[in-house]
């Protein structure tokens, strides 16, 4: 390449969950001396000293820049955006979620750049103000010089958004799995002993992730077996509501909410099953990261898992909705041990060949040099 091709990662962000560990995937696997990439995020009333800052400057990965918003659709966030692009002459801004997009691309217009937005995943809140925002923010990415969704579902999702065919480009899912790896070598006193099983989830506690059914999944189960428990590891709009519904709970004191942690990563190791039940997703990282640490996985077969989970093959799935026959999923994964291992084995093979950050990388370094050559146009 004649010269460096300089990338802004932009996202407002309320927490360190898989966008905020995606992009730290992405610039680290990015040739720094070819793609330059630093980021930028909003600084809003709840999202002080976020993780993502912190890990970005840790890992020495580019410039960080934290925008302040005035309140949670601040419009002049546009203008301050614009100035940072023109003043350290970024060639291209990437966008994670739906207000990053509405800003990133009004952004981009107004300093003359491009701009590639990449759906991480849609969510169908209540709010109806919240709704109208992602409304907009699905409008907008017809107006980004390329929408790079992370699965094929969400490339069906984007078509009807109106996004023309020749600036839709599908790059799949990629993680960076070094963490994992150091992780499965060491010890880890958190692992349940003797008879004990733990059951977790790792999330944004949000409307999508339907959490409630795994509560309630969890104390059926629980009455039967009197030594399983229930970790939730997250945070977010709902685990207040959440943790109300589980004062009314009959095993309640057998299930935990753990907020985020800097030991996610040890957490995860413990558990003896991993779970989900989400109406909609992405790909998940932290399925990828679950079935690269070898946990057996039994989730709600929906688009996204399904592209990480097959039945029977990698982990259990049964159709949504199905609390039932999830919960004999759940059982069958704690109790039988060695169908548990064969799955969780075979599961953490396919994810190492199929999702790693360096392969996603390489193809994102195609991505921002076509978009600079208008190949997208």
């Amino acid at each position: 390449m004649s010269k460096p091709i300089r990338v802004l990662q932009f996202i407002c962000s309320t927490g360190f969950y898989g966008a905020e560990r995606w992009i730290l995937a992405l610039a680290k696997n990015l040739p720094k001396d070819d793609f330059p990439c630093d980021l930028a995020v909003t600084l809003e009333h709840n999202s002080q000293d976020l993780e993502l800052v912190k890990q970005y400057k840790a890992q020495e990965l580019g410039k960080t820049f934290e925008v302040p918003m005035k309140h949670k659709f601040d419009f002049s966030v546009v203008d301050k955006l614009a100035d940072i692009i023109k003043k350290q002459k970024y060639d291209v801004i990437h966008t994670h979620g739906y207000k990053s997009d509405i800003l990133g691309v009004l952004a981009a217009k107004k300093a003359g750049i491009r701009c590639v937005v990449t759906p991480h995943g849609f969510e169908n809140a209540k709010d109806f103000k919240l709704r109208m925002f992602i409304w907009l923010g699905n409008r907008v990415m017809k107006y980004a010089d390329v929408v790079v969704p992370l699965s094929k579902a969400l490339c069906e999702d984007v078509r009807g958004f109106g996004v023309k065919e020749k600036r839709l480009v599908y790059v799949q899912n990629g993680v960076d799995l070094s963490e994992v790896e150091e992780q499965k070598v060491k010890e880890n006193p958190l692992k349940s002993v003797g008879d004990a099983k733990r059951i977790g989830f790792v999330g944004q506690m949000i409307s999508r992730k339907n959490i409630h059914d795994i509560l309630d999944i969890f104390n059926q189960l629980a009455e039967k077996h009197p030594n399983i428990t229930l970790s939730l590891l997250g945070d977010g709009e709902s685990r207040a509501e959440l943790e109300v519904y589980t004062q009314d709970l009959k095993h309640k004191e057998r299930i935990e909410f753990l907020g985020f942690r800097d030991d996610r990563l040890e957490l995860l190791q413990s558990f003896d099953l991993f779970v989900m039940t989400s109406t909609l997703e992405g790909i998940p990282r932290c399925l990828m990261e679950a079935t690269a640490m070898g946990i057996p996985v039994a989730a709600y077969n929906i688009a996204g898992i399904d592209q990480l989970i097959e039945h029977e093959k990698t982990g259990l799935l049964a159709p949504f909705g199905e609390k039932e026959l999830l919960a004999s999923y759940w059982e069958e994964l704690l109790f039988d041990t060695d169908k548990a291992k064969r799955l969780s084995d075979a599961a953490c093979d396919f994810v190492n060949e199929h999702y790693a950050g360096k392969r996603m990388a390489n193809e994102y370094t195609d991505v921002f040099k076509n978009v600079l050559a208008g190949d997208y146009d």
